[in-house]
C-alpha cells in the first residue's frame, strides 16, 4: 500500500501523515513538495538517525493532504500535530498551559494548589509562573507559615470521618471535623491571598520578628526554619517587581539541549518591558538536532495560540539559530497579525545579547529539571500531590497500601500488603498472608480475600486507614478489591489499580484508564509500590515453597516429626542449608542427637 501511495504523490505542499498498522498517527510533517519530502523518508537507510528508521519502519500507511501554499501547510500541520500528539514528532510537554497557583476563595474553607487551568469559577489565579523555582518558593513560603488544607472535600456539604495524616504531622488543624474554625481558617487565607498579591513587608517584618525571638530562646531549629521563610518572601517580592531590559516590542527565544531532553524559553518583551518568561520543555528528541527543535516550538508556540491570540505578538522575534520555513512563519504571524511581524536570528549588538541571556536562562531550567530527577526524594511532596491530581483524590494519600498476589499454577498462594507513608516506604507495617480460600488461579477472589482480610484487621484494631487502595492488576483486581471495601462498608477508602502492561491507572468513577507521562514523579511512585509489593510477595511464595520441599523431605527421616521438621527449618532455613550443614550442626541443635544427625544426613543425601 505504502509503494504504491509513493509512485502517486502530488509535487505540491502539503501535509503527510504516516499510520502505523492500526491506523495510530505516527507521524504529521509539512512539506514545499510531498513526493520529494516524503520519497526521502525511504531513501538513504543507515544515513537517517535511528528514531528515523524506527519511524519508517513502522509505517503500514500514509495520507497526504494537499494545500495552496507553505504557509498553508505550516498551519495544518501546527493544528494536527496539536490534536493528535503522534509519538514521534517533537513533544513540547508544556503546551502553553503555565502553572498557576490557585486559591479557591469561593469556598468556605479554601485551599491553595498549582493548576495549569485558569477558569471562570470564583477562585483566585496567581502567575503565570514560567520557572520552577519561583513557583515553589511561593508554595513552600505557604506551606511554611500556613497549615491550609490539602484535601478535596467540599467541605460543609462533605467532610471524613476522622482527621487525615496532615493534622498529625501539623500540617493541618482539621477544619474537616470542626477543629478549627471557619472565622480563624479565613484570616488565614486573607494573609495567604496578601503575600501572593505581592503584598509582603508586613508578613516579612512579623515573620522577621518570630525568627529573633525564637534565636533568644535558643530555638535554633525554629529560628532556621523562620530564616528559609524570609528568604522565600525575598524571592516572591524580586518576582513581583517589573523588571526592564534594552529593547522594544519583541520575543527573545534561548535553548539548550542535554541528551534526550530540551528546554526553550521566550522572554516576552513590550515597549521595553520584560513582561514574562515563558518556558517549554522538550522530551524524546532522539536524532533531533536544534534546527528542527525550534521548528516546531516556533510553529506551535505560535500558531493556534488560543487565549493568548494574535494580537499579543511582537513585531520582532529573535532567536538563537536560522531554521527551514522561518520566513514562512514570519508571513503567516504577519498576515494573522494584521502587521509586519519579523522573525530572525541577530548577529551583534543588545539584541544578540538577550538571545544569549534567553539560552542561559534555557539551560538553568533544564539544569533544575535534571536535578530534580535525580533527587527522588526531594520529590515527594510532587509524586503525592500529582497522583492526588491525577486520580482525583479527596485527601492527598500520604498513607498509601498495596497489594499482590503471587503463586505457581494456583498452589502456595499468598498476599503482599506494603506501605508507603508520605513517598517512602514503611517495612515495619508490611504484611504478608497465606491466601485461606481454595482459589486456585483465581486471582480476582484471592486479591478480594487479600483486602478484605487486611483492613477488617485495621478496622478491628482501630487503626488508621490507608488514603489509597492500590492492586496489582487491571479491572478485575479493582472490582475484587472494591467488593472487599463494600463487604466492610468502607466505600470511602479510594482504591485504584495498576495494569504493568502498558503502566495504565484503573479507577472505579471512570471508563477509560488514567495514563501519565513516563517522567512523571506520581507514575514513579505508583510503580515503586508495585514493585515492591510484588517482591514481598514473591519472596514469601518462594519462602513457602522451600518449606514445604523440606517438610515433604524430612518427614520421610524416621523420627523426625512435624516439630522436629520445624525446627530445622528455623535453624538452616532450607533445604540446601541442612544439606549443607554438617552433622554437628545438626546435633548441636535442641532435641537432636549425633545418631538422629547422621540419620538425616544419609537420607538427604
Amino acid at each position: 500500500m505504502v509503494e504504491e501511495r509513493l509512485r502517486t504523490l502530488p509535487k505540491r505542499p502539503g501535509v503527510y501523515l504516516f499510520k502505523g498498522d492500526d491506523g495510530e498517527i505516527l507521524y504529521v510533517g509539512k512539506a514545499k513538495s510531498l513526493r520529494t519530502r516524503v520519497r526521502s523518508y525511504f531513501r538513504g537507510g543507515e544515513a537517517h538517525g535511528l528514531k528515523t528508521r524506527e519511524l519508517v519502519r513502522r509505517i503500514a500507511d500514509l495520507e497526504t493532504i494537499v494545500v495552496g501554499s507553505e504557509a498553508e501547510a505550516l498551519i495544518l500541520e501546527a493544528n494536527l500535530i496539536k490534536e493528535h500528539r503522534p509519538r514521534f514528532n517533537i513533544q513540547l510537554r508544556d503546551d502553553k498551559r503555565y502553572p498557576h497557583i490557585k486559591v479557591t476563595a469561593q469556598e468556605d474553607f479554601p485551599r491553595v494548589f498549582v493548576t495549569r487551568r485558569v477558569v471562570n469559577d470564583g477562585a483566585r489565579y496567581f502567575g503565570p509562573f514560567t520557572a520552577v523555582g519561583p513557583l515553589r518558593q511561593a508554595l513552600e513560603v505557604i506551606k511554611r507559615l500556613y497549615t491550609v488544607r490539602s484535601c478535596r472535600y467540599d467541605l460543609l456539604r462533605e467532610a471524613p470521618p476522622r482527621p487525615c495524616l496532615d493534622y498529625h504531622i501539623g500540617r493541618c488543624k482539621a477544619p474537616c471535623v470542626g477543629l478549627q474554625s471557619r472565622e480563624d481558617y479565613r484570616a488565614m487565607t486573607d494573609e495567604i491571598l496578601k503575600i501572593l498579591g505581592g503584598e509582603v513587608e508586613a508578613v516579612r517584618a512579623q515573620v522577621e520578628a518570630r525568627m529573633h525571638d525564637a534565636a533568644t530562646r535558643l530555638e535554633f531549629e525554629e529560628a532556621g526554619r523562620l530564616r528559609d521563610v524570609l528568604q522565600g518572601l525575598d524571592t516572591l517580592a524580586r518576582e513581583q517587581r517589573v523588571d526592564r531590559v534594552a529593547g522594544g516590542d519583541e520575543d527573545v527565544v534561548g535553548l539548550a539541549r542535554d541528551g534526550d531532553m530540551g528546554a526553550a524559553i521566550v522572554f516576552r518583551i513590550r515597549k521595553g518591558t520584560l513582561l514574562g518568561r515563558d518556558a517549554v520543555r522538550f522530551a524524546d528528541l532522539a536524532d533531533e538536532d536544534e534546527s528542527d527543535l525550534l521548528a516546531a516550538l516556533a510553529s506551535r508556540y505560535y500558531l493556534g495560540r488560543g487565549d493568548l491570540g494574535m494580537s499579543d505578538l511582537p513585531r520582532e522575534i529573535l532567536l538563537p539559530r536560522e531554521f527551514e520555513g522561518m520566513e514562512t512563519l514570519g508571513d503567516v504571524l504577519s498576515e494573522g497579525s494584521g502587521r509586519k511581524v519579523s522573525v530572525r536570528v541577530p548577529q551583534r549588538g543588545e539584541k544578540r545579547r538577550l538571545v544569549g541571556l534567553a539560552s542561559e536562562n534555557a539551560r538553568h531550567v533544564l539544569e533544575d529539571r535534571m536535578v530534580n530527577m535525580e533527587f527522588h526524594g526531594s520529590r515527594a511532596d510532587a509524586g503525592l500531590y500529582g497522583l492526588q491530581e491525577a486520580l482525583d483524590l479527596k485527601v492527598v494519600p500520604r498513607v498509601i497500601v498495596c497489594f499482590d498476589i503471587s503463586h505457581i499454577q494456583g498452589a502456595d498462594t499468598v498476599a503482599s500488603a506494603v506501605v508507603f507513608e508520605n513517598g517512602e516506604p514503611r517495612k515495619g507495617e508490611y504484611r504478608h498472608m497465606r491466601i485461606r480460600g481454595d482459589w486456585g488461579n483465581d486471582d480476582f477472589r484471592s486479591m478480594q480475600e487479600a483486602v478484605g482480610r487486611y483492613l477488617a484487621r485495621r478496622v478491628k484494631e482501630e487503626r488508621p486507614l490507608p488514603d489509597l487502595v492500590l492492586v496489582d492488576g487491571g479491572k478485575g483486581q479493582l472490582s475484587s478489591a472494591r467488593a472487599a471495601l463494600g463487604a466492610l462498608d468502607l466505600d470511602h477508602v479510594a482504591v485504584a489499580a495498576l495494569a504493568k502492561k502498558d503502566e495504565e491507572i484503573f479507577l472505579p468513577s471512570r471508563a477509560a484508564a488514567v495514563r501519565m507521562t513516563p517522567r512523571d514523579p506520581a507514575l514513579h511512585l505508583v510503580q515503586r509500590l508495585r514493585d515492591e509489593a510484588h517482591r514481598f510477595a514473591v519472596s514469601y511464595n518462594r519462602k513457602l515453597r522451600s518449606r514445604r520441599t523440606l517438610e515433604s523431605e524430612l518427614s520421610q527421616v524416621p523420627g523426625v516429626g512435624p516439630g522436629r521438621q520445624k525446627v530445622l527449618l528455623t535453624r538452616f532455613g532450607s533445604v540446601k542449608g541442612v544439606r549443607e550443614a554438617t552433622v554437628e550442626d545438626i546435633a548441636r541443635v535442641p532435641g537432636f542427637s549425633v545418631t538422629l544427625a547422621n540419620r538425616i544426613k544419609a537420607y538427604l543425601g
